[in-house]
C-alpha cells in the first residue's frame, strides 16, 4: 500500500510549547517535523494540528504553524484525536492519514490505533515522532506496526507522493528537499 497523495491528510499531534523541552532529540524532531510540514504543503497535502489542553501546555510550535498557515487547530483534552472528536470532517473523509507528533507511546498511539479502527490506513512517519524515554518510542512504533500502522520515513511520504521523477513538481521539491544538509 503507498500513500496516495490526493487521499491523504497530514496530521501533527500535539508538538507543543512546553511539552517539546521534555523529548528525545527535540530540536532534530521539531526539524525534521517542519521539513515534513513544508514538505506535505508543496504537495498539496492538507495539515492538521492537534494540542492537548493547550492552556495548560501552550500551543503548537509557531514555527510549525507558519509552515502551513491554512492548516486546521484542533484542541482536545482525550489523549486520542478521535475519541476527542476533534478531527474536521476533511480529514475524516480521507482514506488514508500520515501522523508526526509525540508523544510516541501515548498521544500518537492512541489516536493511530482509533484511526485504524476507523478504517484509515495510517502511516506512521517514525523520523518525525518522539517521547521521553527511548524504550516508549519503540514500543509505541512497534505497537503501531502490530496493529496494522505502515511505518514511514518522511523520504517515503515524499517520493510516494511524488510518483515519477522528470515534472516540474519532482524538480522543485528535490531541489528544496533533498539537495543539502537536511534535518
Amino acid at each position: 500500500m503507498l500513500i496516495e497523495k490526493d487521499d491523504a491528510t497530514l496530521l501533527v499531534v500535539d508538538i507543543q510549547e512546553k511539552l517539546v523541552p521534555a523529548v528525545l532529540d527535540a530540536d532534530g524532531m521539531v526539524a525534521r517535523c517542519h521539513w515534513l510540514i513544508a514538505a506535505a504543503v508543496d504537495l498539496g497535502l492538507p495539515v492538521v494540528f492537534s494540542e492537548q489542553y493547550p492552556q495548560g501546555l501552550g500551543g503548537t510550535l509557531l514555527q510549525l504553524l507558519e509552515a502551513a498557515p491554512q492548516a486546521d487547530v484542533v484542541e482536545k483534552l482525550h489523549f486520542s484525536c478521535v475519541a476527542g472528536q476533534c478531527l474536521p470532517d476533511g480529514l475524516m473523509s480521507r482514506r488514508q492519514v500520515i501522523v508526526c507528533g509525540m508523544e510516541t507511546h501515548v498521544c500518537v498511539l492512541q489516536t493511530v490505533m482509533e484511526l485504524l479502527q476507523a478504517g484509515k490506513q495510517v502511516f506512521v512517519v517514525a523520523d518525525a515522532v518522539s517521547s521521553r524515554g527511548e524504550l516508549n518510542r519503540e514500543y509505541g512504533l512497534q505497537r503501531m506496526r502490530e496493529a496494522g500502522a505502515v511505518l514511514v520515513t518522511r523520504e517515503m511520504v515524499l517520493f510516494e507522493c511524488l510518483r515519477v521523477s522528470g515534472s516540474a513538481l519532482f524538480k522543485q521539491m528535490s531541489k528544496r528537499y533533498l539537495v543539502g544538509d537536511q534535518p
